[in-house]
């Protein structure tokens, strides 16, 4: 039993520091404004996408950590248990931000009313305008991928007496490798609700990590540093190039996650994290484990709400800045961002509010 402990106890170090990065990485991409290249020259454009890419690994990442950590809970508990604390924690927490955000979208409506006197932008229905909030909020925002998440832990709970077979891991491949090949074909409508079922694999990835973590970190101890960073660096470059060739053929989502190209990129970024391990002064400063779901329930509210009315009085025009203005315009708001939404998380973390971020 104690060595079962320690295990457990290493992993949470050395994931606590992978879930911050990935975290950051969310914010981040959360945050830009360049959208796709308007130039014609290739190295302005591969520039302009490299920007874009860089952290385009941390969705799938989380995913892999989640994957990773699921793996200690299914011996833990019954399928049934899980699911039932995992909703308690998640979605309370999940409804209590919902209605925040909710609440701050009907008050900025109603602000700039009686303001600014625009009586024409107020909905004729209130009871239709709050339908439509809540679509949107649950299906347009960051909001969805908690539900997403959910569901993609439900489908392995479902299938839990095949989690550790082969077969069953390259079926949920080819089901992720479909919407990476969808970009192309147009099959089914390219966005993120779609992409429903194709971040299963990924936690089952993680799953299989942990149950021959042994032979995982044996092989990475192995591999020099140099060569998981040479390997990256050239999936990322591909990534790189596929968003350009998507843009050739004038297709919209050329940051899709579930690239073919960008999936490669992020599988080798987490073994370069995996390589690096656990980082001391991420762990003890950030405290990954108890603020990383409130960052990521806060953190959207923050850039529409606070972020958005701080840089309204600068007038930013992003359709007439240079790339490396608007990269800047993208990393400040970046900063700002997350050291807000950090801020307000540790605030919480201190009163009875905790609950609604994860850390009760």
């Amino acid at each position: 039993m104690q060595e079962v402990i320690k295990k457990e106890k290493v992993s949470f170090d050395f994931i606590d520091s992978i879930r911050c990065i990935a975290m950051i990485g969310i914010v981040f991409e959360h945050c830009t404004v360049l959208g796709e290249p308007k130039t014609s020259d290739f190295y302005l454009s591969m520039l302009h996408v490299s920007v874009m890419q860089f952290f385009k690994f941390a969705t799938i990442v989380f995913f892999l950590i989640a994957g990773f950590l699921i793996n200690h809970k299914f011996t833990e508990y019954t399928p049934g248990q899980y699911l039932k604390n995992r909703f308690k924690n998640t979605i309370k927490p999940w409804l209590f931000w919902l209605h925040v955000l909710l609440l701050c979208n009907i008050g900025s409506l109603l602000f700039r009313a009686f303001k600014f006197r625009e009586s024409q932008i107020l909905p004729d229905n209130f009871f239709h305008y709050l339908g439509e909030q809540y679509y949107h909020i649950i299906v347009s925002t960051s909001f969805w991928f908690i539900l997403n998440f959910l569901i993609c832990i439900s489908i392995l709970l479902l299938f839990k007496r095949y989690i550790y077979k082969l077969w069953f891991g390259l079926i949920l491949c080819c089901v992720s490798l479909f919407y990476g090949l969808n970009l192309y074909h147009g099959w089914i409508i390219t966005n993120h609700t779609t992409a429903l079922f194709g971040f299963v694999f990924y936690l089952w990835i993680g799953a299989y990590a942990n149950r021959y973590h042994k032979e995982l970190f044996a092989f990475i101890n192995k591999v020099p540093m140099w060569c998981f960073i040479i390997i990256t660096a050239f999936f990322f470059v591909l990534a790189d190039l596929e968003a350009l060739y998507l843009k050739s053929l004038a297709i919209n989502d050329i940051y899709n996650t579930l690239r073919v190209s960008n999936i490669l990129y992020s599988l080798s970024f987490f073994l370069i994290l995996l390589k690096i391990g656990s980082i001391g002064f991420i762990n003890k400063y950030f405290k990954p484990r108890s603020s990383t779901f409130g960052i990521y329930l806060i953190h959207h509210i923050v850039i529409l709400h606070i972020i958005t009315e701080l840089f309204r009085p600068l007038k930013i025009d992003i359709n007439h800045v240079t790339l490396s203005q608007a990269t800047g315009y993208t990393i400040l708001r970046f900063v700002i961002t997350y050291s807000i939404t950090m801020l307000i998380v540790m605030l919480i973390r201190r009163t009875k509010l905790k609950w609604s971020i994860g850390a009760a």
